[in-house]
């Protein structure tokens, strides 16, 4: 991992408070194969005074970033007004890192992380996102992304795609900006600019969505599908319980590939996509 790329998350104060989110996603780096030494290259941006508070007392490496007579501190419900000014803040964020020239692995806080993620990027993807289901296919449209999780390299084209895609929200009013990817991935000026798109498999970056199902290969976890802070911060233990069961058994019964993830358990499955 290079000097000019690094980690990225976001944190308000719902999610910060000890015990809850921000806790378990950094525990997860401690536990990891080979993550531990990433959170030298983690920056947690925290979009109000409570979160970047607590921030400080459990990471070096924080990012005030609070915007003037708008409250983020509160959990922000999924397509609730708040929670869409919050995703699109952070996403003209985003822009702001790949014009300094900094590439990036942008992680939602709901993010475990078991495994070192950057040997199963593409050498040749400036842009590369996670899905909630996949195809089967790096380059196919049909995957459908998630935009909790990707790895952006610093370039025109890809700074040239972010201004695309926050400018595109007034196109599609009241999306949040996974939803407003997956309908601009198909226009004709994100080729023009010369974008290569690729899409991470769930065999390496799962969510409760489409787990991965080889422990052995699991990278990254993701709570996607989950709605509700405590359901969320229950999955994501049970997650870690069963990784640091994983992690205690011998390497011959690694390998069996009947070992899964005890989630979802209060994470409704009517809510998850197909």
């Amino acid at each position: 991992m290079d000097n000019k790329t690094i980690i990225l998350t976001t944190l308000n104060a719902a999610w910060a408070s000890p015990g809850s989110v921000i806790d378990l996603f950094i525990d997860s780096f401690r536990r990891g194969v080979g993550t531990s030494s990433l959170l030298r290259h983690l920056v947690i941006v925290a979009f109000d005074l409570k979160a970047y508070e607590q921030c400080v007392k459990i990471h070096p490496y924080c990012f005030a970033l609070p915007t003037k007579d708008v409250d983020f501190s509160q959990e922000k419900r999924f397509q609730t007004t708040g929670y869409l000014e919050m995703m699109w803040k952070r996403l003209d964020f985003l822009r702001l890192v790949l014009e300094k020239g900094y590439s990036f692995v942008f992680s939602d806080a709901d993010i475990m992380w078991f495994r070192n993620p950057f040997p199963h990027f593409y050498t040749d993807g400036d842009f590369q996102i996670a899905c909630d289901h996949y195809v089967g296919n790096a380059t196919d449209l049909r995957n459908i992304a998630n935009g909790g999780f990707n790895y952006v390299k610093s370039n025109d084209q890809s700074i040239e795609f972010y201004k695309f895609w926050y400018s595109s929200r007034f196109r599609y009013p009241g999306y949040h900006d996974q939803d407003v990817f997956n309908f601009i991935k198909h226009d004709p000026y994100t080729t023009d600019i010369g974008l290569t798109i690729k899409f991470l498999s769930t065999t390496y970056f799962g969510g409760i969505c489409e787990p991965s199902r080889d422990l052995n290969k699991v990278c990254t976890m993701h709570a996607n599908c989950c709605i509700g802070l405590h359901s969320k911060i229950h999955d994501l233990r049970i997650m870690l319980e069963d990784w640091s069961s994983y992690m205690s058994m011998p390497p011959s019964l690694k390998q069996y590939k009947a070992l899964s993830w005890r989630v979802p358990q209060n994470c409704s499955l009517s809510l998850l996509s197909p």
